[in-house]
């Protein structure tokens, strides 16, 4: 009875508090590595390949810590991707809302998890070798069952608190954290057509998932760091995976190029604007926040009465595009009332409009679209808009 008290106590190490909590984030880092190198990067949007060894480890580990089939990640992060923000969408918080996804996101997943069709057309080019079909897929739940043994074995009684943070670590940070947080609240470097945003500059904690809008941008950018001040840990794993052989980087997110302004639209600038279409568009984004700013400004120093306080209202909603999921009705029919009574952003607004149009047009040739481009940049400069002179004399400088 003495030995069965004091393995309860100490299991097989005899472990201290502080070696348990090491031993616990350890684990649990290695388990968002996995998840952000192998199950996304890597299967879900083929940024990289990685060496069948390394590819192994995490599938074995995936399978150990939590017990998430590779297809079914894969099939449910593709479709997301597909039906962003709309219906269809597994875990969108403008669908679902943002406390659903936060704390239950891990019971959308398992429920689309169950969804034969959005495996079979999301799900395609997964591993389905014997490990996958006799092992992985066929017993998911044995894994973890594994892993609490082995946390008891190691630890006694307090192994099974082990465990249990193993288990919530990727429900919460993953399914909860980055699929909530990521399309609700922090800062945007590209106005890509969804609600997406960088959690945090620094991506460690959930392994560079947090810089969520820079990978909407560029989904199969191996690279999720987009500023100089933005840290992806992800990304200085596959680098020293790299350099010893163990993975192949098929692609990164294109670096901006500005030349100099010739004064003329080449159809390398146009096919550097397209590239960099969503960095150009959260730059405008700006650029109509700075001239709400200044109208707003303006507005008080006449103090309008009731149309200041609409326009305080309106200019909240003034950066975002009109199809934005998470611009509200009473803020559209807002933004509506004052920009029928102000030109100037009023223009703004129109042109923004015109310009998105130019890569939504699938069937226009480069010649259609260069055209296109220039006329943009020449109603811009004849607007009388100062601010829209200078964006369209920084168009012209984006290169291919």
């Amino acid at each position: 009875m003495d030995y069965i008290l004091a393995f309860l106590s100490n299991g097989l190490t005899d472990a201290s508090w502080w070696q348990i909590v090491v031993f616990t984030l350890v684990v649990t880092h290695i388990t968002i590595a996995a998840v952000t190198i192998y199950l996304h990067r890597c299967q879900a949007h083929r940024g990289l390949d990685l060496h069948p060894a390394v590819a192994h480890f995490f599938r074995f580990w995936l399978w150990l810590t939590t017990g998430m089939v590779t297809k079914q990640w894969v099939a449910i992060h593709r479709k997301h991707h597909a039906r962003c923000e709309r219906d269809g969408d597994p875990h969108s918080p403008m669908v679902y809302g943002i406390w659903r996804v936060l704390f239950r996101g891990a019971e959308l997943y398992r429920d689309e998890s169950n969804n034969r069709e959005t495996l079979d057309k999301f799900g395609k080019g997964t591993p389905d070798d014997w490990m996958e079909r006799n092992v992985y897929s066929r017993y998911s739940a044995r894994g973890i069952m594994l892993m609490m043994l082995i946390d008891v074995l190691l630890f006694g009684a307090v192994g099974l608190t082990v465990w249990a943070v193993q288990m919530a670590w990727i429900p919460f940070w993953a399914a909860g954290v980055v699929n909530g947080l990521g399309h609700f609240w922090g800062y945007r470097n590209f106005a890509s057509p969804d609600t997406s945003t960088n959690i945090s500059p620094w991506g460690i904690i959930i392994g560079g998932e947090e810089l969520h809008n820079n990978h909407h941008a560029h989904a199969s950018s191996a690279k999720f760091s987009s500023k100089w001040y933005e840290f992806d840990v992800g990304w200085v794993y596959i680098s020293f995976m790299r350099m010893l052989g163990l993975a192949t980087v098929k692609k990164v997110a294109p670096k901006l190029k500005l030349g100099e302004d010739q004064g003329s639209i080449s159809l390398d600038t146009l096919q550097g604007v397209i590239t960099h279409r969503y960095e150009i568009m959260a730059r405008y984004a700006d650029m109509l926040k700075k001239a709400g700013s200044q109208e707003l400004t303006r507005l008080q120093a006449k103090a309008s009465g009731a149309n200041l306080a609409l326009f305080r209202k309106a200019r909240r909603a003034l950066h975002k595009s009109e199809d934005d999921a998470s611009l509200k009705p009473e803020h559209r029919a807002q933004l509506d009332e004052v920009l029928s009574s102000n030109q100037k952003l009023s223009t703004m607004v129109q042109m923004r409009r015109e310009l998105s149009r130019l890569w939504e047009s699938s069937s226009a040739s480069s010649e259609q679209l260069l055209a296109d481009l220039q006329a943009w940049c020449q109603r811009a400069q004849q607007s009388g808009i100062a601010q829209l002179d200078e964006f369209a004399q920084r168009l012209r400088r984006y290169a291919a």
